[in-house]
């Protein structure tokens, strides 16, 4: 197909709607308020999981969520409550998350398997497991049961007011408790062995952090979906790193950019249409990160070229400054030798003896001749 001007206005309509419009919808508000809660959350708690190098977990976490979700909505229903609720959701996909970490712990504990491998297992037994009980839940009576397949890939606009005030709740509930344990927890993301010498229980403060983390990720699974929340979780932490080298300053800079990037996709994805909200945001905390990776003043590709060339320079004027140094040590040398002396000044050093008159030497014809003993009266001219 010819791409036309018309074409592109199809995707890209001419004029964005307003910002006074767009927030006076009251879908469009409460779709962002709940992206830009979700980014927040996810910003800062995934923080945890980054500066502890485990990223992994949070695929995990993520894509476990979805047996979860499907084993609460069943228990729901069959209990007559509303099994739609976000509420009942999240506790369910916290569960099955909490259940996915604690089998990648015992798998890589009590088998040969490494930690990577472990993950896998588990994603795969959960993942696996969910999509197979979501596949039987389409062929159900259950009512509502076509909803749960939305939360593969999310749907924004599904967010109601109670859902946003759900998470809303739930994120500041898991930010409470790191920030109550902040002292604990940042002493045991960089040495867990400190920690527990300095008298921290090691398993507690696993489990405080598995669980925050995992509230963390599994609140944004209606509005972004489970396999684009990995994306959430680690994305902002990775793009606040390369511009800070303090912790609370990273956890702080990760929510900002994970808040920021949802709402701008979110008008986004709204001012474009036929387009997921999801995904926009995914591309715009990927395009922050970009940034981050080649233009932030210490940690970036450019500041690393420019440090690697200060550093070429800088050994060239040390070796220049040695050489020269070393050739002014030599002549200093030379000028205290009689013999160096006596070949500067075109004499023979034949001998110089202590307290005596050197011997001279008649240069012609560029040649140098010995003659006897000079005498003191004879000119030298």
């Amino acid at each position: 197909m010819k791409l036309t001007l018309t074409n592109l206005s199809i995707l890209f309509p001419q004029e964005l709607i307003s910002l006074s419009d767009f927030w006076g919808t009251y879908s469009f508000r409460v779709m962002t308020a709940g992206a830009i809660l979700v980014g927040f959350f996810a910003g800062t708690l995934g923080s945890l999981l980054y500066v502890r190098k485990q990223s992994l977990v949070s695929d995990v976490i993520g894509h476990s969520s979805i047996a979860g979700i499907v084993g609460a909505f069943v228990i729901a229903s069959l209990m007559g409550a509303d099994g739609q609720s976000i509420l009942v959701l999240t506790i369910g996909a916290t569960i099955s998350g909490l259940l996915a970490v604690a089998t990648t712990n015992l798998i890589a504990e009590k088998s040969k398997v490494g930690v990577e491998a472990a993950m896998a297992i588990s994603l795969a037994i959960y993942y696996g497991g969910g999509m197979v009980a979501l596949r039987l839940l389409s062929f159900s009576h259950f009512s509502g049961r076509s909803g749960i397949a939305q939360y593969l890939f999310g749907n924004a606009a599904t967010m109601r007011q109670i859902d946003v005030l759900i998470v809303a709740i739930l994120g500041f509930t898991a930010l409470l408790i790191v920030v109550i344990f902040w002292k604990e927890i940042a002493l045991f993301a960089f040495d867990p062995v400190g920690a527990q010498a300095a008298g921290f229980s090691g398993n507690l403060l696993i489990a405080i952090v598995t669980l925050c983390t995992t509230v963390g990720i599994v609140i944004g699974v209606k509005s972004v979906g489970v396999v684009l929340m990995v994306a959430f979780a680690i994305i902002p932490a990775a793009a606040a790193r390369q511009w800070t080298d303090h912790l609370p300053m990273l956890f702080l800079l990760a929510g900002a950019i994970g808040a920021l990037s949802g709402g701008f996709g979110s008008y986004l994805a709204v001012s474009i249409g036929k387009v997921p909200t999801g995904p926009v945001i995914v591309v715009i905390l990927s395009l922050v990160l970009a940034i981050s990776l080649v233009f932030s003043p210490h940690r970036s590709l450019l500041a690393y070229r420019y440090r690697r060339r200060r550093h070429i320079q800088n050994l060239k004027h040390e070796q220049e400054d040695n050489a020269s140094l070393a050739q002014g040590n030599s002549w200093k040398e030379q000028s205290t030798n009689p013999a160096a002396i006596a070949n500067h000044l075109c004499f023979s050093p034949t001998k110089v003896e202590e307290g005596g008159t050197p011997y001279a030497v008649v240069q012609s014809a560029g040649t140098l001749s010995h003659k006897s003993q000079l005498d003191p009266e004879v000119n030298l001219k």
